[in-house]
């Protein structure tokens, strides 16, 4: 699966803050100083969902906001009922 997200590092907490259209926004506590928001985001991504860190990369946008993750056996209805739960 495919899945667009907006960051918002610098965050007090890692935090869903949930859809807004076809795009997740998240709050990371990392700087995007040297990949540290995509490490944290990459393994706040698979804490959520229960999967390993190997599961989850990021496809596009690596020094952006704005990424694209390829989340490994996961579906958007799977994903939306995690997200829900939480």
């Amino acid at each position: 699966m495919i899945l667009k997200v907006k960051i918002i590092p610098k965050s007090k907490v890692n935090q869903i803050l949930g859809f807004a259209e076809d795009t997740l926004k998240i709050r990371i506590k990392a700087s995007p100083e040297k990949g540290k928001a995509n490490k944290e985001l990459i393994r706040f991504i698979a804490k959520i969902l229960h999967i390993a860190q190997s599961r989850v990369s990021i496809i596009s946008g690596h020094t952006s906001r704005l990424k694209k993750l390829q989340i490994e056996g996961f579906s958007k209805k799977d994903l939306t009922q995690v997200i829900v739960n939480k």
